[in-house]
């Protein structure tokens, strides 16, 4: 099993090697590109009456970048593979590096090529980004099969570790395998946590102990979870010892679904403490976004006005009936507003529903049957790929709806709302959201109501856009929908 163990922890060295070799390409690839598009093939050119060799300033920026990368950490094993972190180190580091090359330039008044550094960083920042993309997929395949994961041990209460273990589990792409678990000051075994197949190592507060428990499930990293009993001081010499033998550390609090942004970190007399600041969409947060919902809409209904026509006559065609249905749904703040959608079932469907009770395959409040009858031949597809709810870009073009939010909801799904769902209604229902992209009528309730209050408490304008880009993929793939 040793054996074993360790060719699999081999992945990190030879992903590591890996990025580095692409990284070097890509550069060259960029860089040597760049001064071919500009100057041709001379290795010299004057500009501005002075004599300038860019052949040494291409070898400089080809070197310096690709050390930078790695000054920047964007090789580290715990930033590949998920999470946007990875992205921002390229950015970052890139950015740096031909902004040092403007202040030089300017300061010593030296005459660069335009054209030249607006060749090389958007193509080598360009080949960067998707050379990280690629590797992301490739780590995502093997990561489903269980494979190049860090193995981690958790500490903390039973509930706490149950939690983080499930999450880790079903988002398999962060790379982390729970292997076991240890429960420092709760001698009650947990038989939940032994049917989950996380096998308790132990429960005793020592660092000692504790260390012994790591090296028996051969832990690449350490988790401390919500409901740790461990004294402070404990805990630092548990970093060191962890440190001095690499293993990782991860600080797990009992804080879910706050987004990066909302998190701030201080010291204080040596403690670091988590600040969380609360969800505001200000006056010009609401603006922008209305801004970006009214400019969007309108042009994608004048690019999608043919289709649109087209989806139109098919409906008439299909069945007797409006070629539009439309359904009061709960908006913002709680007002009710009709939602525009082409017509995908037979014209008596609402009334209809109490025959299909008994086939109601929804989750919680939701009603939806998978085979449903009450579908017509051209609905069937519409729902497929989301094209009934192409009209609904009318919505956001009047303002009842957003691009991106919370699934809008009905009348008597707002009436059965508990008191914390409510918040749903504190952002405009979207045509698209994080239910949308994440298995739309696949989800649970639970599942539903978590991502839209995540999305309400954490919204921000780069996030929608990466929600549509993601939804895109979610469409063209017809999971969930029906």
């Amino acid at each position: 099993m040793g054996d074993s163990l360790s060719q699999e922890a081999n992945w990190r060295v030879r992903t590591s090697r890996t990025l580095r070799i692409v990284d070097a390409f890509v550069i060259i690839w960029a860089v040597a590109g760049a001064y071919s598009i500009r100057f041709g093939l001379d290795t010299s050119f004057t500009t501005s009456g002075q004599d300038s060799s860019y052949v040494w300033l291409s070898i400089f920026l080809t070197i310096t970048w690709w050390l930078m990368l790695g000054a920047w950490g964007t090789r580290q094993n715990r930033i590949l593979g998920s999470g946007p972190d990875e992205y921002k180190r390229v950015a970052a580091a890139s950015l740096w590096l031909f902004g040092f090359v403007a202040i030089f330039s300017y300061v010593f008044r030296v005459d660069t090529a335009r054209g030249y550094v607006g060749i090389a960083l958007p193509a080598g920042l360009s080949g960067l980004l998707l050379g990280r993309w690629l590797l992301r997929q490739h780590l995502s395949m093997h990561r489903q099969k269980g494979r190049r994961m860090s193995r981690l041990m958790i500490l903390g209460g039973p509930s706490a570790i149950l939690h983080l273990a499930a999450t880790l589990v079903s988002e398999k792409h962060a790379g982390y395998m729970p292997v076991a678990a240890y429960t420092p000051g709760n001698s009650s075994p947990s038989q939940e946590l032994t049917n989950v197949g996380l096998p308790v190592l132990g429960h005793e507060p020592e660092t000692h102990s504790i260390l012994d428990a790591i090296e028996r499930c051969q832990a690449d990293a350490v988790a401390i979870s919500a409901g740790v009993q461990l004294h402070p001081k404990t805990l630092r010499q548990l970093g060191w010892e962890l440190a001095n033998r690499n293993v990782g550390l991860i600080m797990a609090p009992a804080l879910t679904d706050i987004a990066g942004p909302r998190i701030h970190t201080r010291q204080v007399a040596g403690l670091p403490l988590i600040h969380v600041t609360t969800p505001t969409l200000e006056a010009g947060q609401r603006v922008a976004k209305r801004l970006f919902d009214a400019a969007v809409s309108a042009g994608l209904i004048v690019l999608f006005s043919p289709l649109l026509a087209l989806l139109a006559v098919l409906v008439k065609l299909d069945s007797p009936g409006p070629i539009l249905f439309r359904q009061e749904r709960v908006g913002f703040e709680g007002i009710p507003f009709k939602m525009l959608k082409f017509r995908s079932m037979v014209v008596d469907a609402e009334a209809r529903i109490a025959e299909h009770v008994d086939q109601n395959e929804g989750n919680g409040l939701l009603f939806k049957i998978k085979n449903d009858p009450r579908i017509t031949r051209i609905g069937g597809m519409l729902r497929r790929y989301s094209l009934d709810e192409l009209p609904q870009l009318i919505n956001v073009l009047s303002g009842s709806m957003s691009l991106v939010g919370p699934r809008p909801p009905l009348p008597r799904e707002v009436a059965a709302y508990e008191r914390d769902v409510r918040r749903r209604l504190l952002v405009k229902p979207g045509v698209t959201g994080l239910w949308q992209v994440s298995g739309r009528s696949n989800l649970s309730w639970q599942d539903s109501v978590r991502l839209d209050l995540y999305y309400v408490e954490n919204w921000s304008l780069a996030g929608d856009f990466i929600i549509l880009l993601r939804t895109a993929r979610a469409v063209l793939g017809g999971r969930g929908a029906y």
